[in-house]
């Protein structure tokens, strides 16, 4: 009996240390769940895919990997979800991954003015909470999701100044919370959706410098909160709708270098707000005349870089 108690006093104090050891362990890991596991696994990894596509060693701000994620460059976490990816200007390269759309909780993604390049991945439309998706002003190709209206929440969407190809999807036509759509300087082909009319919230529409033909729809006289709407240097054609006389909040317009032949209803615009009118005076036989506006002909349409002054502040 006496053996069997050393024994067991024996093996009680062997054994103190490996449990004091593994306590530590369990409280160490449990330190560093806390620390590091700010976001779930497939988010994280989502992030690093990021990071490694787009050449994130290259980056003008890069990330830290070994750090919380909380802490990474233009990256906010609110309730242990990523919300907001903002990498404006940080010389992105390479392509965006299709992991991105393990974002789910994403409501703002800019990388605009990069230089991204490959195919904008059509897993993107899993991203349903996103708001803003501005992607301006790198090297993207291929076409538009043919899906991309069922991220119902966006209310920007600005992809303008790359190498975007095809049709306009008609799918536009469901984002109805849309307020700025920008595609300008692309390569879109095609007509114009008459689907984009039913964007009742629409504030500006650019689709300057394309190859898009056809007629102006006339659904656009639904856009009764448009502000801007820039069209020029495309190939379309025919009269301007009459229903464009319904754009009572209208301040910039403009269509110059198209084979638009009939500006005769252009003057049912209420002329209390428009303050720009660009188009091609030669092509008709009488300009409309408007009350303090500024007629400009064949002047390039302007491109505004909110981020850019938004960084500069």
């Amino acid at each position: 009996m006496k053996l069997i108690k050393n024994l067991s006093s024996t093996l009680a104090l062997k054994l103190k240390p490996l449990v004091l050891i593994n306590l530590l362990f369990v409280s160490f890991f449990i330190t560093s769940y806390k620390t590091y596991a700010d976001i779930s696994i497939n988010e994280k990894e989502a992030l690093i895919d990021l990071f490694h596509k787009t050449n994130g060693k290259d980056w003008i701000t890069t990330w830290d990997l070994d750090m919380p994620v909380s802490s990474w460059y233009g990256i906010t976490v609110k309730n242990n979800a990523v919300v907001k990816i903002n990498l404006f200007h940080n010389n992105l390269s390479g392509i965006l991954p299709a992991s991105i759309a393990e974002l789910k909780h994403l409501t703002e993604l800019n990388l605009a003015f990069n230089q991204l390049t490959g195919e904008l991945p059509k897993e993107i439309i899993a991203l349903e909470e996103l708001i803003i998706l501005k992607l301006e002003m790198n090297r993207l190709k291929g076409s538009l999701p043919e899906d991309l209206g069922k991220m119902k929440q966006l209310q920007e969407l600005s992809i303008f100044n790359n190498f975007i190809s095809g049709a306009i999807p008609n799918s536009l036509g469901e984002l109805k919370k849309l307020k700025i759509l920008n595609l300008s300087s692309n390569n879109f082909k095609g007509s114009i959706p008459n689907s984009i009319g039913n964007l009742e919230n629409l504030e500006s529409l650019g689709l300057f410098e394309n190859s898009l033909e056809g007629n102006m729809p006339s659904e656009f006289g639904n856009l009764t909160k448009l502000k801007e709407l820039v069209l020029a240097n495309n190939k379309l054609e025919g009269a301007i709708p009459k229903e464009l006389g319904q754009l009572a909040s209208l301040e910039i317009f403009q269509i110059q270098n198209n084979g638009f032949d009939s500006f005769e209803d252009v003057t049912l615009i209420k002329s209390n707000s428009l303050l720009v009118f660009d188009f091609d005076k030669e092509k008709i036989d009488i300009s409309p005349k408007f009350k303090d506006i500024n007629t400009i002909n064949t002047r390039m349409a302007d491109t505004k870089f909110e981020d850019e002054d938004e960084n500069n502040d």
